[in-house]
């Protein structure tokens, strides 16, 4: 689940080239769902044994030290469009791969953070991106439990999307007479009714008892919006 939350933020073109670095349980499955996604995926690790265990189920998968410059520009590394560093515990190795990339020129670069500090670093460093898997699974887990939410992505800029029950106080009203993005500044994009497809969203949409409502917008005007419920 966190492999799939990371690249639910990816905003890659089908058929892109990607590097994983590091193919521990998050690396590897990080690749198998870019695989599945339609993109060319080299996936390289100092670890031999997991090297051939992904061998067959990457585009290529190769054993190197990530932190060495001329052995990553002999891989081809420099011709890959993206790049994503998701080394474990090693928060050395992290680093001095992410030097690596930048030195490599990538365009693309995105890095798993251990800590805020690790990602502070990494920022300063040169990645564009910085994703926290753990951190961000714990703030979705949260708003399940709660029970106000059936799903939710929260993405790097603050905007949320989220499945949640249709609060009371739209209830046999059409989201115009609620008036839900004038008055919590969210945006309802969709509509699913129990045993009925899904439907998207217009103003005269009649909301009903039993409805669950895909909406959009500013995570904390989300969350009070489905306090509402």
């Amino acid at each position: 689940m966190l492999a799939r939350l990371f690249t639910e933020r990816f905003s890659f073109a089908k058929g892109d080239s990607v590097v994983v670095i590091g193919l521990g349980r998050f690396g590897s499955a990080v690749g198998q769902s870019l695989m599945r996604l339609g993109h060319d995926v080299m996936g390289i690790d100092r670890d031999e044994t997991l090297v051939r265990e992904w061998a067959d189920l990457l585009t290529h998968a190769v054993q190197a030290d990530s932190t060495n410059t001329a052995i990553m520009r002999q891989l081809g590394v420099a011709d890959f469009s993206h790049a994503i560093v998701a080394i474990g515990t090693d928060l050395a190795a992290s680093l001095m791969t992410l030097m690596t990339l930048t030195e490599l020129g990538i365009k693309d670069i995105w890095i798993k953070a251990l800590t805020p500090e690790h990602g502070q670093i990494a920022e300063r460093i040169g990645a564009h991106h910085v994703v926290y898997p753990e951190a961000d699974m714990g703030e979705r887990v949260a708003h399940l439990i709660t029970g106000r939410m059936m799903d939710f992505i929260e993405f790097d800029d603050g905007f949320a999307i989220a499945k949640i029950h249709a609060p009371a106080n739209t209830l046999d009203r059409t989201l115009g007479e609620s008036r839900v993005r004038d008055e919590f500044g969210v945006t309802v994009v969709g509509i699913k009714r129990p045993h009925e497809d899904f439907q998207h969203a217009t103003p005269s949409s009649r909301i009903m008892p039993g409805d669950l409502l895909v909406v959009s917008g500013p995570t904390r005007k989300i969350e009070l919006f489905a306090g509402k419920a």
